[in-house]
Protein backbone atom coordinates (compact mmCIF):
# COMPACT_ATOMS: atom_id res chain seq x y z
CA UNK A 1 0.00 0.00 0.00
CA UNK A 2 1.10 3.53 -0.56
CA UNK A 3 2.91 5.60 1.77
CA UNK A 4 0.45 8.26 0.69
CA UNK A 5 -2.35 9.12 -1.58
CA UNK A 6 -2.57 12.04 -3.80
CA UNK A 7 -6.29 12.13 -3.47
CA UNK A 8 -8.75 10.88 -1.00
CA UNK A 9 -12.41 11.65 -1.94
CA UNK A 10 -15.67 11.35 0.61
CA UNK A 11 -18.96 11.13 -1.35
CA UNK A 12 -22.15 9.43 -2.02
CA UNK A 13 -21.54 5.63 -3.30
CA UNK A 14 -23.64 5.46 -6.20
CA UNK A 15 -24.33 2.94 -8.99
CA UNK A 16 -25.56 4.92 -11.89
CA UNK A 17 -28.19 3.52 -14.85
CA UNK A 18 -28.47 5.69 -17.84
CA UNK A 19 -30.89 5.94 -20.37
CA UNK A 20 -31.39 7.86 -23.48
CA UNK A 21 -34.97 9.78 -23.27
CA UNK A 22 -36.41 12.25 -25.33
CA UNK A 23 -37.91 14.85 -23.55
CA UNK A 24 -41.65 14.55 -23.98
CA UNK A 25 -40.34 11.64 -21.69
CA UNK A 26 -39.24 13.97 -18.52
CA UNK A 27 -42.53 16.00 -18.73
CA UNK A 28 -44.42 12.78 -18.28
CA UNK A 29 -42.69 11.64 -15.76
CA UNK A 30 -42.25 14.95 -14.24
CA UNK A 31 -38.94 14.62 -13.99
CA UNK A 32 -36.66 18.77 -13.72
CA UNK A 33 -34.20 19.07 -17.02
CA UNK A 34 -31.09 19.18 -16.10
CA UNK A 35 -30.71 19.25 -12.74
CA UNK A 36 -30.23 16.10 -10.10
CA UNK A 37 -33.80 15.26 -8.63
CA UNK A 38 -33.87 13.26 -4.79
CA UNK A 39 -36.65 10.41 -4.99
CA UNK A 40 -37.49 8.08 -2.32
CA UNK A 41 -37.24 4.61 -2.88
CA UNK A 42 -41.12 3.65 -4.02
CA UNK A 43 -40.57 6.20 -7.03
CA UNK A 44 -37.24 5.23 -7.72
CA UNK A 45 -38.26 1.70 -8.56
CA UNK A 46 -42.03 3.15 -10.48
CA UNK A 47 -39.16 5.35 -12.62
CA UNK A 48 -36.77 2.31 -13.01
CA UNK A 49 -39.52 0.70 -14.63
CA UNK A 50 -40.61 3.14 -16.71
CA UNK A 51 -37.06 3.38 -18.36
CA UNK A 52 -35.86 2.08 -21.58
CA UNK A 53 -33.32 -0.48 -22.17
CA UNK A 54 -30.72 0.85 -19.13
CA UNK A 55 -26.55 1.06 -18.57
CA UNK A 56 -25.53 0.54 -15.13
CA UNK A 57 -22.50 2.27 -14.29
CA UNK A 58 -21.08 2.82 -11.29
CA UNK A 59 -20.93 6.33 -10.13
CA UNK A 60 -21.21 9.23 -7.39
CA UNK A 61 -20.04 12.44 -7.99
CA UNK A 62 -16.71 12.36 -5.81
CA UNK A 63 -15.96 9.06 -6.79
CA UNK A 64 -16.02 9.69 -10.49
CA UNK A 65 -13.57 12.15 -9.46
CA UNK A 66 -10.98 10.16 -7.79
CA UNK A 67 -11.55 7.50 -10.60
CA UNK A 68 -10.61 10.20 -12.99
CA UNK A 69 -7.48 11.06 -10.99
CA UNK A 70 -6.57 7.60 -10.90
CA UNK A 71 -6.99 7.23 -14.95
CA UNK A 72 -4.46 9.61 -14.84
CA UNK A 73 -1.90 8.36 -12.73
CA UNK A 74 -2.63 9.98 -9.24
CA UNK A 75 -3.19 7.52 -6.36
CA UNK A 76 -6.47 7.66 -5.51
CA UNK A 77 -8.65 6.59 -2.50
CA UNK A 78 -12.67 6.46 -1.62
CA UNK A 79 -14.78 6.63 1.15
CA UNK A 80 -18.50 6.50 0.89
CA UNK A 81 -21.57 3.93 2.17
CA UNK A 82 -22.87 1.09 0.43
CA UNK A 83 -25.28 -1.84 1.48
CA UNK A 84 -23.55 -5.58 1.60
CA UNK A 85 -26.11 -6.39 -1.86
CA UNK A 86 -25.29 -6.53 -5.29
CA UNK A 87 -25.26 -2.57 -6.38
CA UNK A 88 -22.44 -2.53 -3.78
CA UNK A 89 -20.57 -4.99 -4.71
CA UNK A 90 -21.03 -3.54 -7.89
CA UNK A 91 -19.88 -0.42 -7.50
CA UNK A 92 -17.05 -1.57 -4.73
CA UNK A 93 -15.71 -3.84 -7.63
CA UNK A 94 -15.98 -0.88 -10.32
CA UNK A 95 -14.15 1.40 -8.18
CA UNK A 96 -11.35 -0.91 -7.01
CA UNK A 97 -10.83 -1.95 -10.85
CA UNK A 98 -10.13 2.02 -12.20
CA UNK A 99 -6.91 1.76 -8.79
CA UNK A 100 -8.69 3.53 -6.53
CA UNK A 101 -8.28 1.99 -2.93
CA UNK A 102 -11.87 1.62 -1.02
CA UNK A 103 -13.21 -0.26 1.58
CA UNK A 104 -16.40 0.73 2.45
CA UNK A 105 -18.02 1.54 5.24
CA UNK A 106 -20.51 -1.14 4.52
CA UNK A 107 -23.58 -1.99 6.16
CA UNK A 108 -25.53 -4.91 6.72
CA UNK A 109 -27.49 -6.72 3.96
CA UNK A 110 -30.63 -6.87 6.01
CA UNK A 111 -30.50 -2.67 7.05
CA UNK A 112 -33.39 -1.21 5.13
CA UNK A 113 -31.68 1.52 3.32
CA UNK A 114 -30.16 -0.10 -0.07
CA UNK A 115 -27.15 1.22 -1.96
CA UNK A 116 -27.57 4.40 -4.04
CA UNK A 117 -28.77 4.27 -7.29
CA UNK A 118 -29.38 7.50 -9.77
CA UNK A 119 -31.69 7.20 -12.71
CA UNK A 120 -30.10 9.71 -15.39
CA UNK A 121 -32.11 10.05 -18.32
CA UNK A 122 -29.82 11.34 -20.94
CA UNK A 123 -31.57 14.10 -23.84
CA UNK A 124 -31.28 13.96 -26.98
CA UNK A 125 -29.02 17.44 -26.50
CA UNK A 126 -26.82 15.09 -24.03
CA UNK A 127 -28.05 16.92 -21.18
CA UNK A 128 -29.09 14.67 -18.57
CA UNK A 129 -31.11 14.64 -15.79
CA UNK A 130 -30.94 12.86 -12.60
CA UNK A 131 -33.24 11.21 -10.34
CA UNK A 132 -31.42 10.24 -7.40
CA UNK A 133 -32.37 7.24 -4.36
CA UNK A 134 -29.70 8.28 -2.03
CA UNK A 135 -30.28 5.17 0.50
CA UNK A 136 -27.20 3.64 2.29
CA UNK A 137 -24.93 6.60 1.45
CA UNK A 138 -26.40 9.37 3.43
CA UNK A 139 -26.11 7.58 6.81
CA UNK A 140 -22.15 8.31 6.67
CA UNK A 141 -21.00 9.40 10.41
CA UNK A 142 -18.03 10.38 11.99
CA UNK A 143 -17.03 6.95 13.38
CA UNK A 144 -17.17 5.14 9.73
CA UNK A 145 -14.12 7.52 8.68
CA UNK A 146 -10.84 5.91 8.69
CA UNK A 147 -8.29 8.95 9.79
CA UNK A 148 -5.55 7.38 9.36
CA UNK A 149 -6.04 7.12 5.79
CA UNK A 150 -7.11 10.66 5.36
CA UNK A 151 -3.59 12.00 7.34
CA UNK A 152 -1.56 10.24 4.34
CA UNK A 153 -3.75 12.12 2.02
CA UNK A 154 -2.21 15.54 -0.19
CA UNK A 155 -5.76 16.98 -0.93
CA UNK A 156 -8.88 16.00 0.55
CA UNK A 157 -11.89 15.94 -1.79
CA UNK A 158 -15.23 16.62 -0.40
CA UNK A 159 -18.58 16.32 -2.42
CA UNK A 160 -21.40 18.97 -1.38
CA UNK A 161 -24.07 16.15 -2.14
CA UNK A 162 -23.59 14.76 0.82
CA UNK A 163 -23.95 17.47 2.83
CA UNK A 164 -27.40 17.32 4.19
CA UNK A 165 -27.29 15.50 7.51
CA UNK A 166 -25.88 17.16 10.60
CA UNK A 167 -23.54 13.54 10.90
CA UNK A 168 -22.23 14.01 7.30
CA UNK A 169 -21.47 17.61 8.20
CA UNK A 170 -19.50 16.43 11.74
CA UNK A 171 -17.74 13.39 9.63
CA UNK A 172 -16.60 16.61 7.03
CA UNK A 173 -15.27 18.21 10.17
CA UNK A 174 -13.37 15.25 11.32
CA UNK A 175 -11.94 13.93 7.87
CA UNK A 176 -11.04 17.74 7.65
CA UNK A 177 -8.77 17.89 10.97
CA UNK A 178 -7.43 14.35 9.82
CA UNK A 179 -5.90 15.67 6.52
CA UNK A 180 -4.72 18.55 7.53
CA UNK A 181 -2.89 17.08 10.92
CA UNK A 182 -1.72 14.83 8.46
CA UNK A 183 -0.31 17.81 6.13
CA UNK A 184 -2.80 17.60 3.44
CA UNK A 185 -5.09 20.18 1.95
CA UNK A 186 -9.24 20.56 1.52
CA UNK A 187 -11.12 20.84 -0.99
CA UNK A 188 -14.56 20.93 -2.05
CA UNK A 189 -17.64 21.15 -5.08
CA UNK A 190 -20.59 22.47 -4.47
CA UNK A 191 -21.87 20.15 -6.53
CA UNK A 192 -25.19 21.67 -7.77
CA UNK A 193 -27.40 25.30 -7.50
CA UNK A 194 -30.24 23.53 -5.35
CA UNK A 195 -27.33 22.38 -3.16
CA UNK A 196 -25.87 25.73 -2.55
CA UNK A 197 -29.18 27.11 -2.02
CA UNK A 198 -29.85 24.45 0.86
CA UNK A 199 -26.19 25.85 2.57
CA UNK A 200 -25.26 28.93 0.99
CA UNK A 201 -24.36 29.91 4.50
CA UNK A 202 -22.26 26.62 5.53
CA UNK A 203 -20.29 26.65 2.38
CA UNK A 204 -19.13 29.89 2.58
CA UNK A 205 -18.24 29.23 5.99
CA UNK A 206 -16.26 26.28 4.83
CA UNK A 207 -15.16 27.57 2.17
CA UNK A 208 -13.69 30.84 3.85
CA UNK A 209 -11.80 28.91 7.22
CA UNK A 210 -11.42 25.35 6.28
CA UNK A 211 -11.06 24.93 2.43
CA UNK A 212 -7.47 25.35 0.30
CA UNK A 213 -9.74 24.92 -3.20
CA UNK A 214 -12.86 25.33 -4.39
CA UNK A 215 -15.02 23.79 -6.88
CA UNK A 216 -17.93 24.96 -8.95
CA UNK A 217 -19.36 25.69 -12.42
CA UNK A 218 -21.05 29.29 -13.60
CA UNK A 219 -24.40 28.69 -12.31
CA UNK A 220 -22.86 27.35 -8.74
CA UNK A 221 -20.46 30.10 -8.54
CA UNK A 222 -23.82 32.40 -9.05
CA UNK A 223 -25.50 31.39 -5.94
CA UNK A 224 -22.71 30.91 -4.15
CA UNK A 225 -22.51 34.94 -3.98
CA UNK A 226 -25.74 35.54 -4.76
CA UNK A 227 -25.04 37.59 -8.00
CA UNK A 228 -25.82 37.45 -11.71
CA UNK A 229 -22.41 38.83 -12.86
CA UNK A 230 -20.20 36.52 -13.03
CA UNK A 231 -16.88 38.74 -12.89
CA UNK A 232 -18.38 39.99 -9.47
CA UNK A 233 -18.00 36.27 -8.16
CA UNK A 234 -14.95 35.64 -9.31
CA UNK A 235 -13.64 38.59 -7.41
CA UNK A 236 -16.03 37.55 -4.18
CA UNK A 237 -14.31 33.78 -4.38
CA UNK A 238 -10.67 35.58 -4.32
CA UNK A 239 -11.34 36.54 -1.16
CA UNK A 240 -12.24 33.45 0.32
CA UNK A 241 -10.39 30.58 -1.01
CA UNK A 242 -6.33 30.26 -1.82
CA UNK A 243 -7.66 28.75 -5.27
CA UNK A 244 -11.00 28.51 -7.12
CA UNK A 245 -11.50 26.28 -10.11
CA UNK A 246 -14.63 27.32 -12.19
CA UNK A 247 -16.16 25.54 -15.35
CA UNK A 248 -17.72 27.32 -17.75
CA UNK A 249 -19.52 24.66 -19.88
CA UNK A 250 -18.55 24.72 -23.70
CA UNK A 251 -16.74 28.50 -23.00
CA UNK A 252 -13.95 25.89 -20.87
CA UNK A 253 -12.88 27.41 -16.77
CA UNK A 254 -11.06 29.48 -15.18
CA UNK A 255 -8.90 28.89 -12.31
CA UNK A 256 -8.78 31.52 -9.75
CA UNK A 257 -5.47 32.59 -7.89
CA UNK A 258 -6.03 36.18 -5.75
CA UNK A 259 -6.32 38.41 -8.45
CA UNK A 260 -4.95 35.94 -11.47
CA UNK A 261 -7.39 34.31 -13.46
CA UNK A 262 -6.43 31.83 -15.85
CA UNK A 263 -8.59 30.50 -18.52
CA UNK A 264 -8.55 27.69 -20.73
CA UNK A 265 -10.39 26.89 -23.46
CA UNK A 266 -13.01 23.82 -23.69
CA UNK A 267 -11.53 20.93 -25.51
CA UNK A 268 -13.92 20.66 -28.70
CA UNK A 269 -15.61 17.20 -28.89
CA UNK A 270 -19.30 15.81 -29.80
CA UNK A 271 -21.23 15.99 -26.64
CA UNK A 272 -23.06 12.74 -25.75
CA UNK A 273 -24.06 13.24 -22.41
CA UNK A 274 -22.44 15.79 -20.34
CA UNK A 275 -22.80 13.14 -16.97
CA UNK A 276 -19.15 13.47 -15.00
CA UNK A 277 -17.61 16.63 -16.95
CA UNK A 278 -17.36 18.45 -13.14
CA UNK A 279 -16.30 15.65 -11.60
CA UNK A 280 -13.76 14.72 -14.36
CA UNK A 281 -12.56 18.39 -14.30
CA UNK A 282 -11.81 17.93 -10.86
CA UNK A 283 -10.32 14.71 -11.02
CA UNK A 284 -7.50 16.06 -13.80
CA UNK A 285 -7.03 19.35 -11.34
CA UNK A 286 -5.78 17.18 -9.03
CA UNK A 287 -4.36 15.01 -10.54
CA UNK A 288 -1.99 18.01 -12.00
CA UNK A 289 -1.73 19.60 -8.85
CA UNK A 290 -0.43 16.03 -7.19
CA UNK A 291 1.90 15.54 -10.07
CA UNK A 292 3.25 19.67 -9.22
CA UNK A 293 1.94 21.03 -12.98
CA UNK A 294 1.63 24.82 -13.35
CA UNK A 295 -2.50 25.85 -12.63
CA UNK A 296 -2.48 26.54 -16.57
CA UNK A 297 -1.60 22.71 -17.00
CA UNK A 298 -3.92 22.00 -14.31
CA UNK A 299 -7.21 23.36 -16.14
CA UNK A 300 -5.87 21.65 -19.18
CA UNK A 301 -5.90 18.72 -17.93
CA UNK A 302 -8.98 19.20 -16.55
CA UNK A 303 -11.09 20.26 -19.66
CA UNK A 304 -8.94 17.58 -21.10
CA UNK A 305 -10.80 14.49 -18.94
CA UNK A 306 -14.25 16.39 -18.98
CA UNK A 307 -13.99 16.47 -22.79
CA UNK A 308 -13.29 12.84 -22.62
CA UNK A 309 -16.38 12.04 -20.34
CA UNK A 310 -18.54 14.01 -22.32
CA UNK A 311 -17.83 12.04 -25.74
CA UNK A 312 -20.13 9.41 -24.42
CA UNK A 313 -22.31 7.71 -22.04
CA UNK A 314 -21.06 7.94 -18.34
CA UNK A 315 -18.86 9.08 -16.00
CA UNK A 316 -16.05 7.13 -15.85
CA UNK A 317 -13.33 6.96 -18.39
CA UNK A 318 -13.37 5.21 -21.22
CA UNK A 319 -10.19 6.32 -23.39
CA UNK A 320 -6.80 6.54 -22.12
CA UNK A 321 -6.69 9.88 -20.57
CA UNK A 322 -2.72 9.55 -19.71
CA UNK A 323 -2.81 9.56 -23.55
CA UNK A 324 -4.96 12.69 -23.54
CA UNK A 325 -2.95 14.49 -21.26
CA UNK A 326 0.50 13.53 -22.68
CA UNK A 327 -0.58 15.19 -26.23
CA UNK A 328 -1.47 18.45 -24.60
Amino acid sequence: MTDRFDVVAIGNAIVDVFASVPDAFLEEHGIGRGIMNLVDKERSSALYAAMPPAREVSGGSAANTVAGAAAIGASAAFIGKVRDDQLGQIFAHDLRAQGVHFDGPITPADSDAETSVSMIMVSPDGERSMNTYLGASVDLVPEDLDEALLGRADWLYLEGYLFDTPEAKAAYARAIAATKNGGGKASITVSDPFCVDRHRDDFRRLISEEMDLLFANRDEILSLYQTDDLETALSQVSGDVDLAAITLSDQGAVIVRGAERIRVPAKPVSVVDTTGAGDLFAGGVLAGLAKGADLETCAKMGCAAAGEIISHIGARPEADLRQIIAAL
